[in-house]
């Protein structure tokens, strides 16, 4: 039976050697798991999975195989997951959106609290309560134009906040690229010098040192030349940046690539107080923005990667991160950050021609002060341009 599934994993480009899925048989036969798919799901991570970096690709090629099988954690859950199953799809005329009044923020979250306090059961279809397929601004299925998604899928990108957990996933930097064409407008962004041991052949040398020689062969050596740019890259994740992970990671690719001197972390929607590395392990080894500011030089170029859509509560609200309750606004940060690396650009995957109509965007593109590009090939030849000079 387990042999489809060894292949499922190869072919999903999982370096998954004969050797693991051996020891991963062993393991099943000595009885080290219950007959649980779960444990089954840890045990295989375990044994054939070598890097975090690939958990992504082992958990498609798993899902794949076995059809579907949920494993997502079972967060424990304060609000009765009842009241969040949808079951009508919502559809509203341009005109009924447009009567829907919007709260602002300080109301949304007043009437939040007083909607947990007075609520005993589910609804479904209104305009108040927490609930689904309505337009009250509380719960999910529904149309409002700004509101707090609780459960459910989002869709209409109008949630200024998000009770929920969320799992985001690495970017993957060994993606094979299809196109040269993001290398080559990042060469634009480069800085050449010889540096460090002397490994490689200087071919001139050793033919003018062999002739002064009098024809006694004399090998001449140099260090190797690099591209001395260092690049410090911030990338957005998760929410709405799903829709240009694809994008994203050719550009990732391309860039680990390119610059030798590369370091990224990685944030969502809006840079707050802290980054991090690693998005399964965001809360638990996360670094302090102040802290990356300090660690790293002024010579460093800073690249943002994010489609900058948002509400403009995350970037002007203290506590307005769909996450958690930030004490600053993302605009500190964002200007903290662009003092600190003088040299810095936004590179922004969604179209061009749709910027005008998302008012975080503006917001961004004003405290970057118009330093966004589009991740189109001219986009990045603008962006490289700016920052080398």
């Amino acid at each position: 039976m387990l042999i489809n599934f060894f292949f499922t994993l190869r072919a999903a480009k999982l370096k998954v050697s004969v050797k693991e899925y051996l020891m991963l048989l062993e393991a099943i036969k000595e009885g080290v798991i219950e007959n649980s798919v779960d444990q089954f799901y840890y045990l295989a991570r375990t044994a054939l999975v070598k890097d975090e970096a690939q958990f992504d690709k082992f958990d498609r090629a798993f899902a794949a195989y076995f059809k579907g099988v949920e494993l997502l954690t079972d967060f424990t859950q304060e609000i009765p997951l009842e009241w969040l199953q949808k079951k009508l799809e919502l559809e509203l005329s341009p005109e009924e959106k447009a009567a829907i009044e919007k709260m602002g923020w300080d109301e949304l979250m007043e009437t939040l609290k007083k909607r947990f306090e007075e609520q005993k059961e589910r609804h479904e279809g209104g305009n108040r309560w927490i609930g689904t397929g309505g337009t009250s601004p509380f719960g999910n299925g529904g149309y409002n134009p700004q509101g707090i998604r609780i459960g459910g899928q989002g869709g209409g990108k109008s949630a200024v906040k998000v009770w929920e957990q969320r799992a985001y996933r690495d970017y993957d930097d060994t993606l094979e690229l299809g196109t040269r064409n993001i290398k080559v407008a990042l060469r634009r962004l480069r800085r050449f010098a010889r540096e460090g041991s002397e490994l490689e052949l200087d071919l001139d040398g050793t033919i003018h040192g062999t002739a002064a020689n009098a024809g006694m062969l004399d090998i001449r050596m140099q260090p190797e030349r690099h591209n001395k740019v260092k690049v410090l890259l911030l990338m957005d994740v998760g929410g709405t940046m799903d829709e240009h992970v694809s994008r994203v990671e050719e550009l990732f690719s391309a860039a680990k690539t390119e610059f030798k001197h590369l370091e990224f972390y990685y944030f969502h929607n809006c840079v707050y107080d802290f980054v991090w590395k690693n998005n399964r392990r965001r809360f638990a080894e996360k670094l302090n923005t102040f802290d990356l500011i300090r660690k790293y030089n002024r010579d460093y170029k800073l690249i943002f990667v994010g489609d900058a859509t948002m509400s403009p509560y995350e970037i002007l609200q203290a506590g307005g991160s769909v996450e958690y309750n930030n004490d600053e606004p993302g605009a500190e940060w964002i200007q903290r950050l662009t003092h600190a690396f003088p040299k810095y650009a936004w590179i922004n995957p969604e179209p061009q021609g749709v910027w005008q109509y998302r008012q975080s965007i503006a917001l961004i593109q004003q405290l970057v002060q118009q330093r966004m590009f589009p991740l189109t090939l001219s986009g990045l030849e603008g962006a490289m341009r700016l920052l080398s000079k």
